[in-house]
């Protein structure tokens, strides 16, 4: 009898089937999310019951949902946050975990320079605009010149520095382990938070954690009419704050990825100064297939790592 394997996410294997491939090869049968959203915890229970392995998205695998899986040996995951995942647990009940850090980082740096370049020349609200026949034209700025803030220097905040860098920008970071040889190497200045936000005409936020950064308290400090990503995670930006902030022209734009609840249909959609996007920072054709590939690879290599122990 085969064994099984869940599939989480939603959009697996529709950029290549060669994700499949290998795994049908290898012997094992998927069980698809027929969902095509966010699986709740019942719906993984339901799913996964007698699967060895997930290969998984952002589903949250909680102690409770993990302790109910008997058959669960590896979750593979397709991304590189495990904020979802209760590693303490999984650790306990000897449930291997995988992920792909690697294969998004071009992506999520490529989409973040997207979104500043799309909210300093106004791109989308003169698209809407010229949709429903206004010739409007807005006067936008430069990233040339700009002071750019990242908070989060892991690869992919890295990454968008070099890239920002290349494009003219100053660039600023903070990051609780700071690394002061990358900096020094790509011309990047280290700076404390507060000195961080007060000093930024964007802040873009790379952080891989799942408390709020950015709050009440943050954009009252931030320079007046500056600028804020987030392409991380969605509990970093207390939305509510946000709104306001934007509403009362604290801030001139804010462009989001990553909601604290998804899919997002909250206020932030009745503001015409937030570019919001759901959830695509790996939204890459090559991008998807390098990290699928990799995860349907992790999960293979992490059941013969289980076998040989």
């Amino acid at each position: 009898m085969m064994k099984k394997i869940l599939i989480s996410p939603s959009s697996f294997a529709e950029c290549s089937s060669a994700p499949m491939e290998v795994l049908e090869r290898a012997g094992f049968e998927a069980v698809i999310n027929p969902y095509k959203r966010r699986l709740t915890s019942q719906e993984v229970l339901a799913l996964a019951k007698d699967c060895i392995g997930i290969i998984a998205g952002v589903e949250a695998l909680d102690r409770d949902t993990l302790s109910r899986l008997k058959a669960l040996k590896i979750i593979s995951r397709v991304g590189s946050g495990m904020e979802n995942i209760d590693l303490k647990a999984a650790h306990e009940l000897g449930i291997i975990i995988k992920n792909t850090p690697n294969a998004p980082v071009q992506a999520v740096a490529e989409l973040t320079v997207a979104l500043i370049m799309n909210l300093l020349r106004n791109i989308s609200a003169m698209d809407k605009s010229l949709h429903t026949g206004k010739w409007e034209k807005r006067m936008g700025s430069l990233l040339s010149g700009k002071t750019v803030g990242i908070i989060g220097t892991g690869k992919i905040g890295k990454r968008a520095a070099e890239l920002l860098s290349g494009l003219g920008a100053k660039v600023i970071a903070y990051d609780i382990k700071p690394d002061a040889s990358w900096a020094g190497k790509h011309n990047v200045e280290l700076r404390q938070f507060d000195d961080l936000l007060t000093d930024s005409d964007i802040i873009t936020i790379h952080a891989s954690c799942d408390k709020t950064l950015i709050g009440k308290r943050e954009f009252s400090t931030m320079k007046k009419g500056s600028y804020l990503i987030n392409v991380s995670r969605g509990a970093v930006v207390d939305e509510g704050a946000l709104f306001d902030a934007l509403r009362d022209g604290a801030l001139s734009g804010a462009a989001l990825d990553v909601f604290c609840k998804e899919p997002y249909a909250g206020p932030l959609t009745q503001l015409d100064n937030v570019i919001i996007t759901p959830h695509i920072g790996s939204y890459a054709r090559e991008c998807r297939i390098a990290m699928e590939m990799e995860a349907v690879n992790n999960l293979l290599g992490g059941l013969k790592e289980s076998q040989g122990k």
